[in-house]
């Protein structure tokens, strides 16, 4: 993909008359920012693809809370598979949509069962044949664990963010990854979802958006400084 040097960054940042690119928001959010890899408990590969699962409709706060006592009692592929639904269910009850999450935890378990060893997959392509795991949870697992940037976990603050910047027109996660993942280094893909998850939360907000505080209040397409439409609800 034809992306543009970091070592740019610097210098299309100051260009105020310029739109924003991918590239210019990931260095500045650097700057404001120390995001860990995840927002989410783990400390098994198993435990993070479990963690991200639960993080459907989900805060990470609640997830949290929930795998704290919930990785001391299933630390195995097999653990997860060979409990009944029903207590299964209860475990996981206040992460919401429990039903399905359950149903999607032993069945994704038997499949590490049966095809990795009950390990989890190191590959983009491996990890969405799961169930219950798209791009998204397939793109954390991978560069949380394991280092590799496969993909652009783009989730509801990702998308606003991206939207309201003017980094991507689309609607479609798929279509916004894409978008970022052609204007950014390969080795920043990772990195920038996290950046943008801790802007999204401080600062570029769902229901106001903060622009009197937003480093790029002069600069974007939705800021309300410059009267301008928020184009996340366009």
């Amino acid at each position: 993909m034809n992306a543009t040097p970091v070592k740019q960054c610097n210098n299309e940042f100051m260009k105020q008359n310029e739109k924003l690119t991918a590239v210019a928001v990931f260095c500045a959010l650097k700057k404001a920012y120390h995001p860990p890899r995840t927002f989410l408990s783990w400390k098994t590969p198993l435990d993070l693809l479990v963690a991200t699962i639960l993080s459907a409709q989900c805060t990470d706060a609640r997830v949290n809370i929930v795998t704290k006592t919930l990785y001391k009692k299933y630390r195995s592929a097999e653990d997860y598979v060979k409990v009944s639904r029903k207590i299964l269910e209860r475990d996981i009850h206040s992460c919401g949509t429990y039903r399905n999450k359950a149903r999607f935890l032993q069945e994704m378990c038997a499949q590490l069962i049966e095809k990795h060893h009950g390990k989890v997959p190191q590959t983009m392509e491996e990890l969405v044949q799961l169930r219950g795991v798209g791009r998204k949870t397939a793109a954390i697992i991978l560069w949380t664990c394991f280092g590799r940037n496969e993909g652009i976990a783009v989730d509801t603050h990702v998308i606003r963010v991206a939207q309201r910047l003017g980094l991507s027109c689309h609607k479609d996660p798929k279509k916004i990854e894409r978008d970022l993942m052609e204007s950014l280094p390969r080795k920043k893909w990772g990195e920038f979802t996290t950046l943008v998850i801790s802007h999204g939360r401080a600062v570029c907000t769902a229901r106001n958006r903060q622009c009197q505080k937003c480093q790029f209040g002069q600069r974007c397409p939705s800021s309300s400084k410059l009267g301008k439409n928020d184009l996340a609800k366009a």
